[in-house]
C-alpha cells in the first residue's frame, strides 16, 4: 500500500500548478465506523447491513447490494473483510448502476469477487472436481451487461495469478486501482489481477450481500483526477 501511494503522488505532482484544484490524493473514509451514512441500500433489507463494534456487518441475506451515494470515476479503493462461514460468497463492484434489472439480484457493473477458500470444494463440477483455487480470490469480471478485455482470460473473467487470500476469520485487504477504464487489483500487498477497456468506467460502488456471512472494515478511496469519460460510458444517475 505504501509504495501504490508513493506512485500515485508522484503522478499527482505531475499535475500542472494551474490545474483546477480537486480532492484528489487523499483517502477518505466510505464507512465510518458508526453507522451506514453514505450508503443507500438498492435491493437487500434493513437486517442485511449492521454496525457492531465498529465493523460493517453483512448477514447475506437476501442476496442483493447497497451502493455509494455518489458515483466514482478514477480512484483508488482499499477494502479490508473476512468472511464468517466456509465457502462464502461476496464481493465488491465498481462502476456499477445505482438499481438493479428486473428479474435478477446483482446490478450491471464491474465485480470484484470475494470468495472464501473452501468455496471450490464446497461447488465442485459434475466429475467432483474443485473449481481451481484462482477462481476464490480476486477475480475480475463484468456482471450484467458491462464487458472488459481480461488480463488473465478465463473465459470472460479475469483470474488471479497467484493465490494470497487468507481464509474463514482471517481478515484480507484488497487495493483497486481503477483508471480510465483499466482496474489493477492487489490482494494483502501484492497485485495479482487485471482488466482494461471496460465499456462503463464511471458509476456506483456496491458491497454484495450473496448468501453468507461476511464482514468489512477500513473502506477508503483516494479519488484520481477524471479522464474523457462519454455519457455512454457512464452508469445512469439514481435520482434520490
Amino acid at each position: 500500500m505504501k509504495n501504490l501511494i508513493v506512485s500515485t503522488i508522484i503522478v499527482l505532482a505531475a499535475i500542472p500548478a494551474f490545474a483546477e484544484p480537486t480532492s484528489a490524493g487523499q483517502f477518505v473514509d466510505l464507512f465510518n465506523g458508526k453507522d451506514l451514512t453514505g450508503w443507500v441500500d438498492v435491493n437487500t433489507s434493513p437486517e442485511t447491513w449492521r454496525v457492531e463494534d465498529g465493523l460493517l456487518k453483512c448477514s447475506g441475506q437476501p442476496i442483493g447490494v447497497m451502493r455509494s451515494e455518489k458515483q466514482y470515476e478514477n480512484f483508488i479503493l482499499h477494502v479490508e473483510w473476512r468472511h464468517m462461514e466456509a465457502g462464502g460468497n461476496s464481493g465488491t463492484f465498481i462502476w456499477s448502476e445505482g438499481t438493479v434489472p428486473e428479474g435478477r439480484r446483482l446490478p450491471k457493473g464491474m465485480e470484484v469477487q470475494m470468495l472464501e477458500l473452501e468455496w471450490p470444494v464446497l461447488h465442485p463440477d459434475k466429475d467432483g472436481n474443485p473449481a481451481p483455487i484462482a477462481y476464490v480470490h480476486g477475480e475480475l469480471f463484468g456482471a450484467n451487461g458491462l464487458v472488459t478485455t481480461p488480463d488473465n482470460p478465463r473465459g470472460t473473467r479475469s483470474k488471479s495469478i497467484e493465490n494470497r487470500c487468507l481464509g474463514k476469520g482471517q481478515w484480507n485487504y484488497y487495493d483497486v486501482v481503477a483508471v480510465d477504464g483499466t482496474v489493477k487489483l492487489s490482494v494483502n500487498g501484492k497485485f495479482v489481477n487485471g482488466v482494461s477497456k471496460a465499456s462503463i468506467k464511471k458509476g456506483y460502488l456496491c458491497l454484495e450481500s450473496e448468501g453468507a456471512e461476511i464482514h468489512f472494515r477500513k473502506i477508503q478511496i483516494m479519488e484520481l483526477p477524471p479522464g474523457v469519460t462519454s455519457p455512454e460510458q457512464t452508469a445512469p444517475v439514481v435520482k434520490k
